[in-house]
């Protein structure tokens, strides 16, 4: 049974930090590509950032160079580091898991989100 719980949300102003955590359970992370997506209040869900199974990381052009994606393969956590914080960054965050995430189909898996206010 796949499990991904977040963690790490939180109210921050602009320009601060935050990071996020997704502990995945019920599968090894080293043939699963991981990522995190992002849906504002009456928006669709949008990817933010991915890391596959090689380690590489791809990140949406509106957080290049402030959010930053990393996995934990000891501890199977997915983590999503968030610096300087916009207000348009607001939105509820999930993590996502799947072996077919890998080539581009929906993931699978989802975690049951967090949210991140930035005022």
């Amino acid at each position: 049974h796949v499990q991904l719980v977040e963690s790490g949300g939180g109210s921050v102003e602009a320009g601060g930090s935050l990071r996020l955590s997704c502990a995945a359970s019920g599968f090894t992370g080293s043939r699963y590509c991981m990522g995190c997506f992002r849906q504002a209040l009456g928006k669709a869900r949008v990817g933010v950032a991915g890391i596959g199974t090689n380690g590489v990381t791809t990140t949406t052009d509106s957080v290049k160079g402030r959010f930053t994606i990393s996995k934990d393969n000891a501890k199977n956590t997915l983590v999503l580091q968030m610096n300087n914080l916009k207000p348009e960054d607001t939105g509820m965050y999930y993590c996502a898991a799947g072996v077919s995430f890998c080539s581009g189909a929906p993931p699978p898996y989802w975690g049951q989100g967090t949210q991140v206010t930035v005022s």
